[in-house]
């Protein structure tokens, strides 16, 4: 999961100030977890730095605004499309979906499918290391395997089931 992107989402679709921005990125995150503060606004501060946001000046009550520059747009729509490698989780590409989602980002449709050709892949090497395994005699490694290739069928089925909502 990252902060960054996060932020970089929610600046997408408006200004907000620090506390928002956890806020709201408590609630990208769901069950997963909840943001420190401190990291937010060290997360901001490398943006700012990287001339991804900007602030924006402050509301009505003082507190500092920002907002996303078109080099944080451009930035955010490339990690969006970019598929997220199996190691990572099904979390990570959850994420970044529900980031995606929350800003109806145009590119969805090929997020998905790029996830999916990512874990098609990965079941193809998988279930020829399997045949090698079980040949070889490596019980334990084989039952790894295997396990990781019900979890791949598991977010492949997911996928399919989020494009079909789609549809």
């Amino acid at each position: 999961m990252s902060v960054k992107y996060g932020i970089l989402t929610l600046l997408s679709l408006q200004r907000f100030h620090g506390y928002e921005l956890k806020l709201e990125l408590d609630s990208l995150l769901g069950m997963k977890g909840k943001i420190n503060p401190g990291q937010i606004y060290t997360t901001l501060d490398r943006l700012i730095r990287d001339q991804l946001v900007s602030s924006a000046g402050l509301d009505d009550q003082e507190r500092k605004q920002f907002e996303i520059k078109p080099k944080g747009t451009d930035e955010l729509e490339k990690w969006l499309v970019e598929p997220v490698p199996y190691h990572s989780t099904k979390e990570d590409f959850f994420f970044k979906w529900n980031c995606a989602r929350k800003m109806h980002f145009n590119q969805e449709e090929k997020m998905l499918t790029q996830q999916k050709e990512v874990i098609i892949k990965e079941v193809m090497e998988l279930t020829s290391l399997k045949t090698e395994l079980l040949l070889q005699g490596d019980e334990t490694k084989y039952l790894l395997i295997t396990g990781v290739l019900l979890h791949l069928e598991a977010n492949l089925n997911w996928i399919i089931q989020v494009e079909n909502r789609n549809r």
